[in-house]
């Protein structure tokens, strides 16, 4: 029997040690980013998982769950951002770049929660390859949103992207676990 929840949890807690250690070495350094700098960052990592499904070969070292943990990260600082606005200076302590973590995650869970119920956790019926084209095509709107001065006519906008990035991402990795134990 599956626990979604305590899935959930599981995976993100190793995303926030390692955003809590970069926030150690580096800061909020990302608050300079502008959008298109976040969706780049992203469609980065989620380029070369695709390339790892793909061709099967990793001459780098980093494996597909450390590229879906940047995803997942990465998700959280483009909410970040899309809240506060990108500045030119660091202007964010540690600690309010922690909080803010924290406060989208709890979004996300919520947001997975409702969602997982609704369709019936299709997403472990998926394949993982299939949940890395549905992230790069959440990367591609944010772009084109992004394009756009961040307006739309009738999507849900970029935190929509996000959130479902990062859930995805959060999918693939309770799959990548589940591969493991067996």
């Amino acid at each position: 029997m599956h626990n979604t929840a305590e899935e959930f949890d599981t995976v993100i807690a190793r995303c926030r040690q390692i955003y809590t250690l970069k926030m150690k070495d580096y800061g909020p350094s990302w608050r300079i980013m502008r959008p298109q700098t976040v969706n780049d960052q992203l469609f980065i990592k989620a380029m070369r998982i695709r390339s790892l499904e793909t061709t099967g070969v990793n001459m780098v070292g980093d494996s597909i769950d450390g590229e879906l943990v940047a995803i997942i990260n990465y998700s959280v600082i483009g909410l970040i951002q899309l809240e506060k606005g990108y500045s030119d200076t660091v202007d964010m302590s540690r600690e309010e770049a922690l909080e803010l973590y924290d406060k989208y995650i709890a979004e996300a869970r919520a947001l997975m929660l409702r969602k997982n119920h609704d369709y019936g956790e299709a997403w472990r019926s998926m394949f993982g390859t299939s949940l890395t084209d549905i992230i790069l095509t959440k990367i591609n709107r944010n772009k084109s949103i992004a394009a756009n001065d961040n307006k739309t006519l009738i999507s849900e906008g970029a935190e929509g992207n996000y959130f479902d990035m990062l859930n995805y991402a959060v999918f693939y990795l309770i799959q990548l676990m589940e591969k493991d134990e067996k």
